[in-house]
């Protein structure tokens, strides 16, 4: 393995967080319903993200965003693997990979929630962020998808069950943020109060203080009993 000097090449984590970020500001829920002749800014709840899209246009148009949005997710995370596996952070053991692939997600994840392109108001973020959890373990073992799959099945069982979209879509990102922490904190355990290890746990944290923060409106309107229903049985019905 090679050692990576931070203090040397600082500027490829810059770059990385600019083209992530602006990655992060491409909508495809306003893109797709511009192609259906809407935008989705107005129309149903107004957030143009996976759920509306689901709500307003069929499960099948939610399916094609949900797809494009873990994909936005996903590769970046796969790019930090592919450019960093080889390389240790200097005088430790701690893959560089293992910080870069979150690092890279987490300005996607930004700039999806906060595009500067749509005034700082996009969309929730989960659809990425399960993206970026379901690309960067499996990176490095396959068969860790298998593990991410599971946790989606039980999720999508939950909201078809309970119709719950938001709170299953969160219980979901915090489920495979604590796997995902767990693998970490097994692999450098010997280590844990590295600042590049705690950095990595913190950025799962952020993940999380993210997306949950961009459903807050959804968690008053759940508590308060008036949450739209997800109606994924119905909606497979009308198509």
């Amino acid at each position: 393995m090679k050692e990576f000097n931070v203090a040397e090449n600082w500027y490829w984590f810059l770059v990385a967080a600019i083209a992530c970020y602006l990655l992060g500001c491409f909508n495809f829920a306003v893109l797709i319903s511009r192609i259906k002749k809407q935008d989705i800014r107005g129309v149903g709840s107004g957030n143009p993200g996976t759920m509306n899209m689901t709500r307003s246009f069929g499960i099948k148009i939610g399916a094609v965003n949900f797809f494009c949005d873990v994909i936005k997710g996903g590769v970046p995370a796969l790019a930090g693997w592919l450019l960093f596996k080889d390389y240790v952070f200097a005088g430790t053991q701690i893959s560089v990979s293992d910080f870069a692939r979150y690092f890279f997600g987490l300005f996607v994840i930004i700039g999806h929630i906060f595009p500067v392109t749509m005034k700082f108001m996009g969309g929730k973020g989960i659809a990425s962020t399960v993206g970026l959890f379901a690309f960067a373990l499996p990176c490095e073992e396959w068969w860790y998808f298998l593990v991410a799959f599971v946790f989606l099945t039980c999720v999508l069982v939950y909201i078809i069950v309970f119709e719950l979209g938001s709170m299953g879509s969160l219980v979901g990102v915090t489920a495979l943020s604590i796997w995902q922490a767990a693998i970490f904190v097994l692999r450098y355990k010997e280590v844990l109060s590295n600042g590049w290890v705690i950095s990595i746990l913190m950025m799962l944290l952020l993940l999380n203080i993210l997306t949950w923060g961009a459903h807050h409106k959804n968690i008053y309107k759940l508590l308060a009993g008036e949450e739209h229903r997800t109606k994924v049985r119905k909606k497979k019905k009308t198509l």
